[in-house]
């Protein structure tokens, strides 16, 4: 039988749902307007920069960016048209490929780096305290672990992943 949230839980749960969205669009439409660039397109440079050798398997870009691998295809098509990635095929699969990250792209991730830092500085972080963040930091990944499909870790020196991944240097900056 399912139990209804509480009050309190149900508080809590718009705040975040409506809190989420609202900020996920403010830094959307901050990376937009002073870089051109959504924030999925960072997101995508971001993760292939962290990668070894700049580069991830298509499966594994999509599900890293919880996207399904038709809009990855089209997504990573229109990034690479851009110049800012390009698509190798795997030697040991046929079907699949990698993304790469090419110098224009690393670039261009550099210079939205601070557009970027910047908007999540502004519209989060400056609104928590220390502890805050911390808390934060372990609800999340709490959450992110529950959510992982089975067998995926933790990416690369455990740092989070996802679209609100903690902003930090892009790796060859």
């Amino acid at each position: 039988m399912t139990r209804w949230l509480s009050p309190t839980e149900e508080a809590a749960w718009r705040a975040y749902i409506e809190g989420s969205l609202r900020l996920n669009a403010r830094i959307d439409d901050d990376l937009q307007a002073s870089q051109g660039m959504t924030m999925f397109e960072y997101h995508v440079l971001l993760l292939l920069s962290e990668a070894p050798e700049g580069r991830l398997r298509m499966r594994e870009l999509a599900d890293r960016m919880v996207f399904s691998p038709s809009r990855l295809t089209y997504q990573v098509a229109r990034m690479a048209r851009e110049g800012v990635i390009s698509r190798q095929p795997c030697d040991d699969d046929r079907r699949g490929s990698y993304a790469i990250i090419t110098p224009k792209g690393r670039r261009t991730l550099g210079r939205a780096a601070l557009a970027h830092v910047t908007s999540v500085r502004e519209h989060l972080l400056h609104l928590l305290d220390s502890a805050d963040i911390q808390d934060l930091g372990r609800i999340f990944t709490r959450v992110r672990s529950h959510l992982e499909p089975p067998g995926d870790g933790p990416p690369p020196g455990g740092r989070p992943s996802g679209a609100g991944a903690a902003p930090r240097r892009p790796r060859g900056k």
